[in-house]
């Protein structure tokens, strides 16, 4: 047995989405950082549809940027068409997506984290989580290696005993292409965490020449381009500071220099088709050789994201179902074929594809398979994604439970703040319902659980007028800079948005106009800032659009501010890590039992477990109250006083 002579504070293991960002996250807070992945050319790698964000995706996307996350940066950098969803609708629901090039997104990141101070990028296939006394302090690798650190952090994405599916045909793997990691799951089980089994799957790619897009409708990117990042001035300034090869482009204003865009000075159009009746015919003559309907698969997969034989079966009253074709690059022939995932035979996939309209004569370049593998349950986690059985132990990922890069990359982030913060003996970060979508995301794994990939969405915020894909900023850039993430340009930068922001509507405020303030004008409906009789002039279109936001929709985002000063009270009244449930009478087994193993911190997050009832949290919260009284003692009159104050504010 090796042991690596250099010792880490923080070990990453795995370099897909959720690896990257905690892994530089680590490494900018300071802690000397490993990245240990199976294969360095994989850093980054989009494995299915290579595209950013999306409806509820866009707005974690959103934050990890203004916490000082990479994601939106390699985003904008590697885009090939960009657009703003649902802007029909309110604010709220508004959420950017990108389609990428594959291979530009992947060597970007690969670059970025070989040229981070204080992060080693190293090969090697982890084994074995090394742990003592209910700590963590390293990891082996299948070459017997060992590398020792402080922290360790899993994000192991789909690799976990990943077994592929096409038809009968199984092969182990996480990926086409890439082997699975058999041993780790024993290792992490014997530490005391409990395994199950998830799928997910991909469509084929196909050929473009051999694609009719004549037949279909062509989908042309937004202009001017809704970025991911806010801090746009970094992408030109860190292609020429930090790499002397790197390709500059034509330099001319229109897009950032370097990015895939630039390259190609335009943005590249996606394209929308729709399946048959002869699709429908096909699939259910051959779904019993779908190894999803035959029993061979036992995880669960994606309810949103079905593949066609469930949509087929599932929604069998549609006569067709919606199709997107996606280039995957600039630089291959590759078509993505969303919404058409399937682990159908290889035979019948090619006899499928040719009964969509426009793709009569598709050549499959890669097959569409279905991949199981572990993952954790997690209500195992701490809220710093810390596991419960194993201190300086951090899992973040699909590993979790989650489907989608930017759900992973949300928990990498969070992962790697906190890990560095153990190693600084620092209190973790731990994001609120109302402060995040990625307060949302880990509140609803640690607390719910899932027994299926969890995907974000904007209706699983109960705040989300004021968690907007446009003000991530304004919620948690200060987070970023206070914990040493966010660097300093980009929060001075911030800082003069803010006050633009707020300087504008003091004088909105102040300004009359035919007997009335301008803010009152504004707030009409029909009428936008560029209406406006009176108007700043030199304002960009971002303080602008902020600025209308705050005036059209200050009632509700008022109301909702309410409700949530009124629920912070049960976020506020913690729970102590020694209370003992099983002392509470009166309280129903159901609860009792989950909260003995979930070990809420609060009685917000008692509330939210499923299962829990109102009156559970009501006598819940009696006896925590009890429990302060010298020896566990208080007359029945000031019991039944405070029940009652309880169950009143459950009711409000």
């Amino acid at each position: 047995m090796f042991a690596y002579p250099k010792k880490y504070e923080v070990i990453v293991i795995g370099a897909g989405h959720a690896g990257v960002e905690a892994a530089l996250a680590a490494a900018r807070m300071g802690c000397q950082t490993l990245l240990l992945t199976m294969n360095v050319d994989s850093i980054g790698q989009m494995s299915c549809n290579p595209a950013i964000g999306g409806l509820g995706k866009g707005h974690l996307v959103r934050e990890i940027d203004a916490l000082g996350g990479e994601m939106g940066k390699a985003t904008d950098m590697t885009g090939l068409q960009f657009r703003m969803l649902n802007k029909k609708k309110g604010p709220a629901v508004w959420s950017p997506r990108a389609q990428c090039d594959k291979k530009s997104y992947q060597f970007r990141l690969k670059w970025i984290c070989e040229s981070e101070p204080n992060l080693d990028v190293k090969q090697g296939q982890s084994s074995k989580i090394l742990h003592k006394d209910g700590e963590a302090f390293g990891v082996e690798t299948n070459l017997d290696v060992q590398y020792h650190g402080q922290t360790i952090i899993v994000t192991t994405g789909t690799f976990l005993r990943g077994l592929m599916h096409i038809g009968s045909n199984q092969q182990a793997g996480g990926r086409a292409g890439d082997s699975a990691a058999m041993n780790l799951s024993d290792s992490l089980k014997k530490i005391g965490l409990e395994l199950a089994r998830l799928k997910t799957g991909t469509p084929p790619r196909l050929l473009r020449q051999s694609i009719n897009f004549s037949k279909t409708e062509a989908q042309y990117g937004d202009e001017p381009v809704p970025y991911f990042t806010y801090w746009r001035d970094d992408l030109f300034h860190m292609e020429h500071e930090r790499c002397r090869f790197f390709w500059t482009g034509r330099l001319n204003g229109k897009y950032p220099p370097g990015s895939v865009l630039d390259k190609i000075n335009a943005q590249l159009p996606c394209f929308i088709t729709f399946t048959t009746n002869k699709t429908a015919d096909l699939i259910r003559a051959n779904l019993h050789k779908s190894p999803m309907y035959s029993g061979v698969i036992e995880g669960i997969g994606p309810r949103y994201c079905p593949s066609i034989e469930d949509k087929i079966v599932k929604f069998a009253e549609k006569e067709r179902h919606q199709i997107f074709l996606e280039p995957e690059g600039i630089e291959t022939d590759e078509i993505y074929v969303n919404g058409f995932s399937t682990c159908l035979p290889f035979e019948v996939q090619v006899d499928l594809v040719r009964t969509i309209i426009g793709c009569e004569n598709a050549e499959i370049m890669r097959p569409a398979y279905a991949v199981e593998y572990d993952f954790s349950h997690p209500t195992q986690l701490l809220p710093s994604l810390e596991t419960k059985v194993c201190k300086n132990l951090f899992l973040a990922g699909q590993i979790n439970g989650t489907s989608g890069y930017e759900e992973a990359a949300a928990q990498g982030l969070m992962a790697g703040i906190n890990a560095a913060r153990r190693v600084k003996k620092l209190e973790p970060v731990v994001l609120r319902r109302d402060q995040a979508y990625i307060g949302v995301l880990i509140d609803d794994l640690i607390t719910k659980g899932t027994t299926e990939p969890y995907r974000m969405f904007t209706s699983r915020a109960e705040y989300r007028l004021l968690l907007r894909q446009d003000n991530a900023d304004m919620r948690l850039s200060e987070i970023g800079h206070e914990i040493g993430l966010l660097p300093e340009r980009n929060f001075q930068k911030f800082c003069a948005k803010k006050q633009s922001i707020n300087n504008e509507l003091n004088r909105l405020n102040k300004t009359i106009y035919e007997n009335k303030f301008l803010i009152k004008i504004l707030s009409r409906p029909e009428i936008a800032y560029k209406d406006l009789p009176s108007r700043d002039q030199t304002l960009s279109d971002e303080i602008i659009q902020q600025v209308e936001i705050a005036v059209k929709y200050a009632g509700y985002i008022d109301r909702q501010e309410l409700e949530v000063q009124k629920f912070k009270k049960f976020e506020s009244k913690s729970i102590p890590d020694t209370f003992d449930f099983s002392t509470v009478p009166s309280l129903r087994l159901e609860a009792r039992q989950k909260f003995e193993k979930i070990r809420p911190a609060t009685i917000g997050q008692a509330a939210r477990i499923s299962g829990v009832s109102p009156a559970d949290i009501s006598i819940l919260m009696v006896w925590l109250k009890r429990s302060t009284v010298a020896n566990g003692h208080g007359d029945s009159a000031k019991k039944t006083e405070v029940q009652d104050v309880c169950e009143s504010e459950l009711e409000e």
